[in-house]
């Protein structure tokens, strides 16, 4: 790298740690660092390098009272590339973020503080559906909170989510916005975020929970499911969804040794909306509970039910080379064998199992810290 490049690369900026986000409920916390957190992705708006050129010591703020979501956005840097290179152009941070945030918002400090003194008259948006309560450590009290259900025809919600989808974009690595005017988003879990300030306090449990109680008792509803779940939610849904079959008569603790069942298919989608593959793996996680592995027996029973499952896609592929073997010329067919070492078969089921079982563990483990 030349001197000239040095010095322009002093003008690149990490976008994830130059956004600064913040809920704000008192006017003391707009200068409080403490309370700023930041995108896990900014790609969708300034690529996949995740850099701004142009600036530096960049500080995009964009803050929101913490009710109404009110929205200070405010751009600050410490020096701009043209001061020293006329023929360089900095980056338009400030529109790209101006293409996502709806009109209304302020770029003045002074005038969103003035507007915080509305929030203390916010009250959230639709039906009441579920109130619960999580200690805070820090505070050494009970916080409590609430879950209400709404849709676009309550008057002020519609002007909120256009402001509330805006975080989708930070932390949802594929996010994009819903069309509030399809009727059809009422009908599917499309996007669940907790925000950083709230995470790992429980509130994402509370929250699904809540979602499948409400959804299992409308007839029209068949399964309740996600579109292209991460991985956190996978967690998370067998946590909810555990906790919801242990209390069906069919999870009952004698019946699991017995396998699988028609009966437990049948309740978990007719009491909660539950589709067969996830009361398969609820199943094997209320089994594994209640096993003792140190048994070799029992471990070996489980261990086989499991990997049982696990081998059915590798059995599918067998039974397609079968097919194959009688219209594949030789080298074709040679290289699909070679896909299908029998030993290599044997290692990838038993690491899969390894990996299911450390899962399974960690949703127990939660199960009885609840």
């Amino acid at each position: 790298m030349n001197g000239m490049e040095k010095k322009l690369a002093e003008y690149k900026c990490d976008t994830n740690e130059a956004i600064c986000l913040k809920l704000v409920r008192f006017a003391e916390e707009v200068d409080d660092e403490s309370t700023t957190f930041h995108p896990e992705y900014s790609h969708q708006l300034y690529g996949d390098d995740e850099v701004a050129f142009g600036y530096k010591g960049l500080q995009i703020q964009l803050y929101y009272s913490a009710g109404n979501l009110i929205t200070l956005f405010k751009v600050k840097y410490s020096a701009r590339v043209t001061e020293n290179f006329d023929c360089m152009e900095p980056d338009d941070v400030e529109g790209k973020i101006r293409e996502i945030i709806p009109a209304g918002f302020s770029c003045n400090t002074d005038d969103f503080i003035s507007l915080l003194e509305k929030e203390t008259n916010f009250k959230p948006f639709g039906t009441l559906l579920h109130t619960y309560h999580v200690h805070n450590v820090e505070a050494g009290e009970d916080f409590t909170y609430q879950i209400h259900k709404v849709d676009v025809s309550c008057p002020g919600f519609r002007e909120y989510h256009e402001r509330l989808q805006t975080f989708l974009m930070w932390f949802i690595e594929t996010a994009s916005f819903i069309d509030v005017d399809d009727d059809r988003w009422d009908f599917f879990l499309v996007q669940m975020l907790i925000l950083p300030p709230f995470q790992g306090e429980g509130h994402g449990a509370q929250l699904l929970e809540a979602v499948h109680r409400f959804y299992c008792n409308l007839p029209k509803v068949q399964d309740i499911t996600a579109e292209d779940p991460s991985e956190n939610y996978v967690k998370l849904r067998d946590y909810v969804l555990v906790k919801l079959c242990q209390t069906l008569p069919s999870f009952s603790t004698d019946k699991l040794p017995l396998g699988f069942s028609d009966d437990m298919a049948t309740e978990a989608r007719e009491k909660l909306k539950i589709n067969k593959k996830h009361a398969r793996r609820v199943y094997e996680i209320l089994r594994l509970k209640v096993t003792d592995m140190s048994d070799e027996t029992k471990a070996r029973d489980y261990r086989l039910e499991v990997k049982k499952r696990l081998f059915a896609p590798t059995k599918k592929n067998q039974r397609e080379l079968t097919k194959m073997m009688k219209c594949l010329r030789p080298e074709e067919l040679a290289s699909h064998i070679s896909q299908m070492d029998t030993a290599l078969q044997q290692e990838e089921l038993e690491k899969s199992y390894q990996e299911v079982l450390a899962e399974y563990r960690r949703v127990i483990e939660r199960l009885a810290q609840a």
